[in-house]
């Protein structure tokens, strides 16, 4: 018996054993036969395989004899290899340059990046997506060397700053933006959900000039997500919530300290100090009365599918976000419904219809008083203004609840009060779309016809109560009021283009587009101002419960204007061998925002590349793939009101009949018959490789783009006529700008084992930034004003950056009064204790007048950006972080309020107290000095590191989500703006106003928020 059953085990081990073996062998690299360590060796349709070990090694045990082997390799091409009886395999696997097959969106066509002859990124949708932002261009930052994003406001819906390559003008500074062939505006962007984004593709040299007058800032170019052919229907379904708090809050006097130096101040000037007992305890803590912790959620839905002959994308989405700073008074809500639908009408024409709604809502708060001092620059009130400086022994409320009122203050007014009293909200409703009709004539031959529109209706409404701030307030109201607006946007755009696509021999490709553009802007807007609102209450602020009889300083107005743009390009290009390649366009472009001696302009551009690695003799073996590329190429920039080159009857005029003065109307804004198009000249060197076998690829550029005859307004005579009410000076041509910079991108990805992989994205921007000309007879134009019409902080000017920050430089504290007599400076009320300033002129005197000891003191324009973005995966868990740095900017400190009774920031307890004590601040007085003068002191260094965003997720395991009818459940939490490393005093040191003259000037903005979110997403 024993003996049968030992038979039976034999026979039916040999049975299970029948047509298993063992493998082995090596995985080598076509190119070198290199050994390729950690390739991925699995049998087909099973868990079972190995990984190759340092040699490229590897062993199988019990493998079919029928088995088939898939061999993968980040950066090779995927084989399968059938077992057939052998036991020893060496495999050899080719490079993958697949990447360099991706389509690139290039303007009224596509390329691929190996065909590319221009300065072009791409930043994938699933990268944007990954960092959950609210708008497109935060989840730009740092992704791509050439492109830098600043904050203008931190508030819910605020905006962002894009700088393609550096400010080239000292007007508008945005780039051109295209959503599926659109124009969308920067402040646009908060119509678009940044989960609908398939790609963005940013034109950063000539490869932009097919856009002409349009393109003078860069082009970045969106393309929203479709739907397959084919496809099945699948459902994504995603979402977040999170809870937003201030990422800093400064470090201010508590009340004790406030007392104590300002004692100090008042009794050093031998005044009357203003607190017999300055132990007043921590007092009042304005920041944490006013910063909150506020929520946000954002939800997304997608539908995608196809048939055999159309595929669709529809998609809605809900976003709602709360202020840190006033909550509803400062608070963003978003619906947006998409509709992407394509279908093949005939064999030869296909149709794509796009449809995008947008419901949105913002109640803001002012970030600066808007209001303008005498020199015609922005007055200084925003709530964290007015936070920072509020005096800590003062408290919230009185005794009987109603709001303390500091009037110990000219303009500082309590913040809780402001923020209490202010009920400021605008509404947004747009329709923005496009049908296209494609042609496929022939094998050869494209024709596409494009009709997109964007409608637009922008209501607003601001009420102003009666309230009383305090004692000779310039912010009080004795009468209350309500401003309602009606504002109308219709854009639309029709292009005619054709594409010619052949290749002779398969060796010459040739490919060329030609088309016709016209496009036409139509604004409409109603204005309406009425008083004495009933109650005085926001419940019933409308105009049509107003006094609109006997207007006090208001009334109806009205405003309408069109703009049309014409324009007609070419373009051609031609690759030999798909080694040489060649591109040139033209494009000519009629506006109606010049005179008929300017109306047209010219924009052509030339580019080449060479793809080194085709070449035979071309043996770098740790090299798969090289090309360079240059380019040569002319833009151009209309961004200026409509019909500037003609004069307005706009101003307020008062003329004498007989003995009477009658008022009527006078010239508004001069005129220029001459005024012609802003000009970009830009030229571009670069080169493209791929290395690591396929695991490195690394690009790098350098450029220079020179801006010529700049518009703007200049500072013109009052004999001129127009500085009376409504006046204004005429748009001139004057002044060059040229950018030189370098750029770096690398992005390296490594398949380690079949669980674990990682990325890395790296790059960075160097800018010089120049005024190379001024305009006719004019040194300089200064702007801005630091302090309350205080000296001007700001210049254009020839060998300075635009906006440049000019003034005092210091060196020092005067130590001890022989000091101030010995220096040899004459310095004029220098006391022991105050600031040095240097005495650039060499004249001995320090010229507190005139410019003549005024000198560079930092720019806005940061001399290096970097942005570095990592992730990994290892099976279901996936970790991501990334990181912005800002190097060489500076900031113009400006909300520190130099009045006697305001608060201060706690970095001037350590002021100048004796001889030794410091040499860095200078003494507390309320007597005559020049501290206070607008110097480097105020000027600080706001470089920074930011951890933008950091998230950790997991994918559920299929076995589990299938049971629900699923294919993808993830979850995740992330942190965005999770830390900023910077000695810049401020609240934020990303901000910039946007204003290409004022933008380093912080008047107390608002700052951007850390947020701490849980999200998920879902697909069936």
């Amino acid at each position: 018996m024993k003996i049968t059953l030992l038979l039976v085990a034999i026979m039916l081990s040999s049975f299970l054993g029948f047509g298993q073996i063992s493998i082995k062998g090596r995985v080598l690299d076509k190119n070198d036969g290199q050994g390729l360590p950690g390739v991925n060796i699995v049998i087909k349709g099973t868990s079972q395989g190995t990984v190759s070990d340092i040699e490229g090694g590897y062993s199988l045990e019990a493998v079919a004899e029928s088995a088939v082997l898939v061999i993968s390799y980040v950066g090779y091409v995927t084989q399968e290899v059938t077992v057939s009886g052998k036991t020893n395999y060496s495999i050899e696997l080719v490079s993958d340059v697949k990447s360099l097959e991706e389509v690139v969106v290039i303007g009224y066509g596509t390329s691929t990046v190996k065909e590319l002859t221009g300065a072009i990124s791409r930043v994938s949708g699933k990268d944007i997506e990954a960092r959950n932002p609210v708008r497109l261009d935060q989840a730009l930052q740092g992704q791509t060397a050439g492109v830098q994003i600043s904050t203008a406001s931190g508030s819910p819906g605020g905006s962002s700053n894009i700088r393609i390559r550096g400010l080239g003008s000292n007007g508008n500074n945005n780039p051109l933006i295209l959503v599926d062939g659109i124009i969308y505006s920067v402040e646009g962007l908060n119509a678009l959900n940044p989960s609908d984004i398939e790609s963005v593709n940013v034109l950063k040299d000539a490869s932009a000039s097919i856009y002409g007058v349009l393109a003078g800032n860069g082009v970045i170019v969106v393309t929203t997500k479709q739907g397959k052919k084919g496809g099945k229907p699948s459902i994504e379904f995603s979402g977040y919530v999170g809870l937003q708090e201030t990422t800093k809050k400064l470090d201010l006097l508590n009340a004790r300290q406030y007392a104590v130096l300002k004692n100090e101040m008042f009794g050093s000037a031998g005044q009357v100090v203003p607190f017999l007992n300055p132990d007043l305890g921590n007092g009042t803590d304005w920041q944490d009365a006013v910063f909150q912790r506020a929520p946000m959620q954002n939800y997304n839905l997608n539908l995608t599918g196809g048939t055999d002959k159309s595929s669709y994308s529809i998609g809605g989405s809900y976003l709602s976000q709360k202020g840190i700073v006033g909550g509803d008074k400062a608070s963003f809500e978003r619906y947006n419904v998409r509709i992407n639908f394509s279908t093949d009408l005939t064999s030869k024409i296909k149709l794509q219809s796009i449809l995008l709604f947008t419901n949105e809502f913002r109640a803001t708060l002012p970030e600066y008083r808007n209001v303008f001092s005498n020199d015609g620059q922005p007055g200084i009130g925003s709530v964290l203004y007015n936070t920072i400086n509020a005096s800590p022994a003062a408290s919230i409320r009185q005794p009987d609840g109603s709001f303390t009122k500091l009037n110990e203050f000219l303009d500082v007014i309590n913040p809780l009060a402001q923020i209490e009293n202010t009920y400021n909200w605008s509404k947004a409703n747009k329709f923005v779309g496009k049908e296209e009709v494609s042609y496929n004539i022939n094998s050869n031959f494209d024709l596409t016809g494009r009709f997109g529109y964007d409608y637009s209706n922008f209501p607003s409404k601001t009420f102003s109560p009666i309230v009383d701030y305090g004692l000779n307030k310039p912010q009080n109201a004795t009468f209350s009021s309500v401003q309602q607006t009606e504002q109308t946007s219709f854009s639309y755009n029709v292009d005619f283009y054709l594409n010619y696509n052949r290749t002779f021999n398969e060796l010459h490709k040739v490919k060329g587009t030609a088309g016709f553009v016209r496009s036409q802007n139509y604004y409409k807007g109603l204005f309406t101002t009425g008083f004495d609102i009933p109650n005085n209450s926001w419940e019933f602020a409308d105009i049509s419960l107003a006094n609109l009889t006997g207007l006090k300083n208001g009334g109806v107005g009205s405003g309408e204007v069109q703009s049309r743009l014409q324009s007609v390009f070419i373009r051609g290009e031609y690759a030999y061998k798909e080694k040489y390649l060649f591109s040139a366009l033209a494009r000519r472009d009629v506006s109606s925002k010049f005179g008929r001696d300017n109306i047209s302009g010219y924009f052509p551009a030339v580019s080449a590349a060479w793809v080194a690695s085709s070449e035979s003799f071309f043996k770098i073996d740790f090299i798969q793939f090289m090309k360079v590329r240059a380019s040569f190429g002319v833009a151009g920039s209309d961004r200026i009101g409509e019909f500037r080159y003609r004069a307005f009857l706009g101003g307020e005029g008062v003329y004498p009949f007989g003995d009477q003065l009658i008022n009527g109307v006078a010239i508004g804004r001069a005129g220029n018959s001459s005024l012609r198009w802003e000009k970009n000249i830009q030229t571009n060197i670069g080169i493209d490789l791929t290395t690591l076998k396929g695991k490195l690829d690394v690009s790098i550029d350098y450029f220079t783009k020179k801006t010529s005859d700049l518009l703007f307004e200049p500072e013109t005579s009052a004999l001129l006529g127009t500085y009376g009410a409504g006046g204004a000076p005429p748009i001139i041509n004057g002044g060059d700008v040229k950018n030189t910079g370098i750029e770096l991108q690398l992005n390296y990805t490594n398949q380690v084992t079949s669980d674990f992989s990682y990325n890395v994205n790296f790059n960075a921007t160097k800018i010089k930034n120049e005024v190379t000309q001024t305009p006719v007879g004019v040194d300089f134009i200064s702007y801005g004003s630091f302090g309350i019409g205080g000296e001007r902080a700001t210049r254009f000017q020839r060998g300075l950056p635009i906006g440049a920050f000019y003034g005092f430089k210091t060196e020092g504290v005067y130590q001890t009064s022989q000091e101030v007599t010995e220096r040899g400076v004459n310095q004029q009320n220098a006391s022991r204790g105050d600031l040095r300033y240097v005495d650039q002129d060499g004249n001995k005197t320090i010229n507190f007048g005139d410019n003549s000891d005024k000198v560079l003191l930092g720019s806005a324009i940061p001399d290096v950006i970097l942005g570095l973005n990592t992730g990994a995966k290892y099976k279901g868990i996936d970790f991501s972080v990334s990181f912005y740095s800002s190097i060489g900017n500076s900031i113009l400190r400006n909300f520190e309020r130099q009045a006697p009774l305001a608060n201060m920031l706690a970095y001037r307890i350590g002021r100048w107290t004796g001889e030794g004590s410091t040499n860095e601040n200078p003494r507390l007085t309320n007597g005559e000095s020049r501290n206070n003068v607008y110097s480097d002191y105020f000027v600080e260094d706001a470089s920074y590191l930011r951890i933008r965003n950091i998230q950790l997720g997991y994918l559920l395991p299929a076995s589990l989500i299938n049971k629900i009818g699923a294919k993808k459940l993830r979850f995740y939490i992330a942190v965005n703006n999770l830390a900023t490393f910077t000695k810049y005093r401020g609240f934020d040191p990303d901000f910039n106003s946007g204003d290409a003259l004022l933008g380093g000037v912080d008047f107390g903005a608002y700052p951007q928020a850390r947020t701490y979110m849980v999200g998920f997403n879902l697909n069936f």
